[in-house]
Order: C-alpha cells, then structure tokens, then sequence
C-alpha cells in the first residue's frame, strides 16, 4: 500500500495567488518565460526558470541559476509573500477547463514507495534533465512543483473530498490568463486530515501521469540527504515529495502529435505505396481527428488521409506494441522514416494536442514533410503498462490542464 500524507505547506498569499501561480517549468523556454515573468515580481517562474533574474549570457545550467532560485523563494518567504502552515494539512486542488472538473488531493507521497514501485512509472528518464532538478531542489531546499500522480478512483475517498467542499469556502479561487480555473480547500482538521490518510493507505499504488523527472530527482535528493544523514528515521520530510493525486475517473489525456521534417529521400507517392502496407488510408476533407483506437489522421502536401492500422500490423495483446503510437514508430517512424530515437532525432517534433490540428497543417505547409495526428492513449493503457512494468514510447500522453506550480512548496528540512 502507498503512503500518501499531510505537510505544512508553504503557499502564497489569496491576495496574491493568482500573480503567483505558474506553468510548470518545461512548458516554456527561457525567452517565454522571461516575456511571461517580465512585470510580474510574485511570478513563481522567478524560483522555477531563475536565469529569467540572470543574464542571458548564463548558461541555464550555471550554479548560478540554481543559487538565484534559493534567493529568490527565500525573498518571497520573508517579505510575506508565501506563509507557511502551523500544522501538517492535506489540500484539495480542484482545476477547471472548458466546463471539464478534476478535484485532486495535495500532500506528499514516499520516495520509498517510488523505489518499491508502488509509485509507478511508464516514461525513461534523461539523466540531464535529472540532473537539473536534482540540483533545483537540492539547492532551493524544496519540492517546487507537485507531481502529477493518479489511482483507480475509491468512491468513499471522493465522496470525503465532496463533502469537504460542500462545507467550507476555498482559501484561493482564481482564473488564470490561459482560461483555467484554479480553487484550492485547506483541509486543516485534525480528524479529517487523519481519516484522509487513513484512506489513501487502502490504495494500493499511484500512477504517474506526468512528471517523471521531477519525480526521479525528488527521490534521487531525498536518497542523498539520507547518505549525508545517516541516522535518519524516515520521518523526515526529505523522505517524501510533493505530489497531488486524481482520480483516474476525472482525468483528460490529449493527442501527442508527430511531425516529420523529410521523407527519408522517398517521394510522396513512394512513402504512400509503402505506407499502405501498414495503414489503410484514404483522403478525407479539413482536418482529421481520429475518432477511434489505431486510427490516425495524416496531413502532407495540403491534403488530409484518415489512416486506419490493418489488421495484423501490430500485435494486439502487447500491452506497449497495440499503442497507436507504437505502431506509428514500430512501423512507419523507424523502418520508413529512418527515426530510431524519436527521443534524440532532430528530424522529428512532438505537438501537443492542446495546440489544435491547425499547428500541424501550418508546420507542413511552412516546409515540413508530414504529420501525423493520434488517437490520445487511454489512461487504462497507461495504467496497464505500469502494471507490468513496461515503458511507453517517449511522448506518449499529454494532459491538460496542467498542475500550476508555487501555489504549494514542500520544504524538505
């Protein structure tokens, strides 16, 4: 069974919350950050993306960024931007988007249910982009930015969740400027705060639905304070990490699009004559949004396919290999487009589902070669994978809305 329990949060100011509040710190680049951060002081992107407070000279791995994050979250503490808790609390954070509601649970989740996969993972990490949140909150002292984690929905959890809100006001209730609503409750009760651990302990794993480096660095700090505490009980808070947890019953994941630079010296036609042995394809007008599992639409050279696998083309009890996004680089990336890492290959993008079918014509038609557009993976697949162990290809899901980050911080000491 994973722990899951309450913290003292350091958190902003409802005055100030929403100035605050933050996209996570990989959505954007240094220049977008500096743009969004630029007449905003309370922004968290000055802890989160600190070199945005640095020349644009300093390199973003420079000791000096990670020293100007620590500074900068102390500032904000001492000049009365964020409080801190008196006493351990769990958080309800609910997320608004178009009219669709995700209500999870704030708290702090255990490296060592990480390390005994009860935490458990679908994504490879990249050793340096742990190494800079191993720095980031080894430095700052504190988990910054929550992990995105799931669980198979217990209606008696929801309901305490429920009732909690019908029951007392939220301490912040704001709209961001992308749109998404954003309301958090302090479950500040000695006996509910119990009652709701108590409940979390009856599930028997979480799910990581995004944020596998974080997630990798949080444990990967925690495992070097206990090396340089080797007298530790456990109990510490370096011992666990900042987490929210939603059920799976809530949860949206979108389309994570491909985009191709060239067609590997093949022509069109070529690539359409080897294409099929794969894909049953037609042409189809606008754009075109699967509508169903292993079905995938196709923008190249101004027209639009809808791509259907055949049957056979992919090994329908493989957990990993039935993925669309399998078959598509199984299939087609690697053996035809000559993409063996999508992970490291230049003459492939990944777009997001949030940026609409438009991106992708607009891409192809300002010269890249084609796209491809995906049914979004199950959040039942992705729990299936974990299940058994198992790794899904590199931008396999995309979520949204995404966790805003400040609005919670987990000091570790």
């Amino acid at each position: 069974m994973a722990i899951f329990r309450p913290f003292r949060a350091i958190r902003p100011q409802a005055a100030l919350a929403a100035r605050v509040a933050a996209l996570p710190y990989d959505v954007m680049n240094s220049q977008e950050a500096r743009e969004e951060a630029k007449d905003n002081p309370y922004s968290f992107l000055h802890v989160d993306k600190a070199e945005i407070d640095l020349d644009p000279s300093v390199d973003i791995y420079d000791a000096q960024v990670y020293e100007k994050a620590a500074e900068n979250l102390s500032r904000m503490e001492t000049e009365g931007v964020y409080i801190q808790e008196e006493s351990p609390c769990f958080y309800i954070y609910q997320q608004e988007m178009d009219g669709r509601v995700q209500t999870g649970i704030v708290g702090c989740a255990s490296i060592d249910d990480y390390l005994q996969s009860h935490i458990k993972k679908h994504e490879f990490t990249r050793a340096d982009k742990e190494a800079d949140r191993i720095r980031h909150v080894d430095v700052c002292d504190a988990n910054t930015g929550p992990i995105f984690l799931t669980y198979r929905a217990v209606a008696h959890i929801s309901q305490k969740i429920e009732s909690w809100i019908g029951q007392h006001a939220p301490v912040y209730d704001f709209v961001a400027k992308d749109g998404i609503g954003h309301r958090v409750w302090v479950v500040d009760s000695a006996e509910e705060v119990a009652a709701f651990e108590a409940a979390f302990a009856e599930v028997p794993d979480f799910y990581i639905a995004d944020g596998h480096h974080r997630t990798a660095s949080a444990v990967k700090v925690g495992q070097k304070r206990r090396q340089e505490h080797p007298d530790y009980t456990g109990e510490e808070e370096f011992n666990y990490f900042l987490a929210v947890l939603f059920p799976d019953a809530e949860l949206k994941i979108l389309d994570y699009n491909r985009v191709v630079h060239d067609l590997n010296g093949m022509s069109k036609e070529e690539f359409l004559e080897k294409l099929d042995k794969v894909y049953e394809c037609q042409e189809v007008q606008g754009p075109c949004r699967p509508q169903e599992k292993h079905a995938m639409g196709m923008y190249m050279d101004g027209q639009w396919y809808l791509c259907c696998a055949r049957e056979g083309s992919y090994p329908a009890e493989d957990p990993v290999g039935q993925l669309d996004v399998s078959i598509l680089q199984n299939q087609v990336l690697t053996p035809l487009l000559g993409i063996e890492d999508p992970r490291t290959s230049s003459r492939i993008d990944f777009v997001g589902g949030i940026r609409g079918l438009g991106e992708l014509e607009k891409m192809v038609d300002g010269g890249m070669a084609v796209a491809f557009a995906m049914y979004p993976t199950g959040l039942d697949d992705l729990m299936n994978i974990a299940d058994n162990d198992c790794i899904m290809p590199p931008k396999s899901t995309w979520f949204e809305p995404k966790l805003r980050s400040g609005i919670f911080v987990h000091r570790l000491s």
